[in-house]
């Protein structure tokens, strides 16, 4: 099995049924490689059930396409023509699923053209990167767990009093907004919150209702930030 995968590619080997079978076959596995991989990765409001099995079907589409062309230059130009005509205008919400478009097409290519080793690895490696992000949370900044929002009423110099309560419960502390309403006494105060403990969140809002001069306490779960 070691052999056969380290000498795997027949690029150059003439065409036969037996061949266009597994090329056919073997982008249709990793094609589904790529599309579990997406179901797994997945996250957010625009999942289509359509696209993930557009990954699949791209990916035997693409082989046939090169099997095709078959190195020929006039075929690959013809190809291009009809490919020219028929427009495709679906419209990708999510960034990243223009990454899976393209690891099908690059499969799709690689069993078409017999190189299967390259197929298989290519697969596996985007399958393995794709995971990676997704369980690491790459890229994702996490900076606070809690909006809480507050009303002031005693003076702002005692305010320390209340930093004071909220270091107990949290790591990191911003004030995140102060306004004072004219003709009414107090101040509204926003701040963010990163918890020493999240499961503590009903703790903290039942000692602030009852710490002296605040009212009006409400909260928000802050989620991690990223772009919408």
């Amino acid at each position: 099995m070691g052999n056969w995968l380290l000498r795997g590619d027949f690029g150059t080997a003439p065409d036969d049924l037996g061949g266009m079978i597994l090329g056919l076959m073997l982008a249709f596995l990793c094609g589904h490689v790529v599309a579990w991989t997406y179901m797994s990765c997945h996250s957010g409001l625009s999942y289509s059930r359509s696209f993930v099995n557009s990954l699949i079907v791209l990916a035997i589409i693409v082989a046939v396409v090169m099997m095709v062309m078959a190195n020929n230059l006039l075929v690959a130009f013809g190809l291009m023509a009809v490919f020219a005509i028929v427009r495709f205008r679906n419209i990708l919400r999510d960034t990243l699923d223009t990454t899976y478009v393209l690891a099908a097409i690059t499969i799709g290519m690689s069993c078409g053209t017999r190189k299967f080793t390259t197929g298989i690895l290519a697969t596996a490696v985007f399958a393995a990167v794709m995971l990676y992000l997704h369980w690491s949370h790459f890229g994702a900044r996490h900076r606070y767990d809690l909006i809480l929002n507050l009303h002031w009423a005693r003076p702002l110099t005692d305010v320390i009093d209340l930093k004071g309560l909220l270091d107990r419960h949290a790591r990191q502390l911003q004030l995140a907004s102060q306004r004072s309403n004219a003709g009414h006494d107090g101040t509204d105060l926003s701040y963010r919150l990163l918890l020493r403990d999240s499961n503590r969140v009903d703790d903290l809002i039942s000692e602030l209702r009852s710490f002296p001069g605040v009212s009006r306490v409400s909260s928000l779960r802050a989620d991690d930030e990223s772009e919408v």
